[in-house]
């Protein structure tokens, strides 16, 4: 009998899977997660739905009611619509679809991770350029980038991750006009921010908005995400996409999320007024902040090592993530807006250990 393991793929080389450190802790404030849960109400009708699900048959295919639903809640036709496991299965599809060997991607650091590892696990050229000192997205630079690569897809971040800051209309015009393939913006935080690029979409367009509904909706244990797009790139995606991919207990928990909208919106009004004061607190004390349009805020302490500050807040049973090594972020910090206790513990703690 043979031994041995074949070797896998080289294209990743040493890059390592994404990961978020879970610790045990009273308060944590790491991963971008709502700290409210989803309505009882919402949780009723879905166990109530299971009830009626024909669980020996396979989900539908193209996942019509929910398209449909996500469609008129956003003023498009359901073809513009896409739905997936989650918004990184979103991404992977349009990297799929649009990427590949002999393709590249532009991304603009820092901003999220996720966008370089799923190219790179596509075989996907990424070309990377770099963000202005506030973290502002230099049109130059933008220019210099994709006349370079040339990508088939251009990331932009809105509101962006980590650094919170939303990219203005402006910049997602001027950027279409630069771009030669698809331009993506993520709005996995969207509806934290003033503007979404949403009403930008058209059949003629090359825009594609990315949408989750583990932040806002407070459903990141269900792992659905969506895209509103042209629908020949929908058309596109669909082609590639496994069969059967959304199962129907999530296609039916996401439909029924949009009968509480308004509950929603209370939620995330809640979050951004608390953010706010986040801001304000920080901006007290001897570190610097960035402006958030989302429901997190970067800062990095000025005396003090990231690394040592982190575990600083862990020793004091409070959980935030550490930016420390990621690109143009050394020594920073992100805190996700919890609740008003659980921010408070934040704050309490982190004025302790800077003294």
């Amino acid at each position: 009998m043979r031994s041995g393991l074949p070797q896998p793929a080289d294209n990743l080389g040493e890059l390592e899977g994404y990961h978020s450190p879970q610790v045990d802790v009273e308060v944590r404030l790491n991963t971008n997660e709502s700290p409210y849960g989803p309505p009882r109400e919402w949780v009723g009708e879905v166990v109530g739905e299971l009830e009626r699900i024909d669980f020996n048959r396979y989900p539908d295919r193209s996942a019509r009611a929910l398209r449909q639903a996500l469609a008129e809640s956003h003023g498009v036709d359901a073809s513009q619509v896409f739905v997936a496991n989650g918004s990184n299965e979103v991404l992977q599809t349009l990297f799929l679809t649009y990427g590949g060997p002999g393709r590249s991607a532009a991304v603009f650091e820092p901003t999220y991770a996720m966008h370089s590892q799923i190219g790179h696990q596509t075989f996907t050229n990424v070309a990377v350029g770099q963000r202005r000192d506030d973290f502002t997205l230099d049109l130059d630079e933008a220019k210099r980038v994709i006349g370079d690569a040339s990508p088939s897809l251009t990331f932009l971040c809105s509101p962006n991750n980590p650094t919170g800051l939303a990219e203005p209309r402006e910049t997602v015009d001027a950027v279409l006009d630069l771009a030669p393939g698809l331009v993506v913006v993520d709005e996995a935080y969207g509806q934290f921010s003033s503007w979404t690029a949403l009403d930008m979409v058209g059949d003629d367009i090359p825009l594609v908005v990315t949408r989750t509904y583990s932040k806002t909706w407070s459903m990141a244990g269900f792992r659905l995400g969506y895209l509103v797009a042209a629908a020949g790139v929908v058309a596109e995606l669909e082609k590639r996409v496994l069969p059967y991919h959304l199962d129907t207990v999530k296609q039916a928990a996401g439909l029924l999320a949009l009968r509480h909208t308004d509950d929603m919106e209370r939620r995330v009004a809640a979050l951004v007024e608390e953010r706010d004061r986040i801001v304000q607190a920080l901006r007290e004390l001897p570190v610097d902040v960035w402006p958030s349009d989302a429901n997190f805020v970067l800062f990095r302490p000025r005396a003090a090592s990231g690394d040592d500050v982190w575990q600083a807040l862990v020793d004091r049973s409070v959980l935030v993530r550490n930016c420390s090594t990621w690109p143009r972020l050394e020594n920073c910090l992100r805190v996700t807006v919890g609740t008003p206790d659980e921010d408070d513990r934040f704050l309490s703690a982190l004025r302790e250990v800077l003294g």
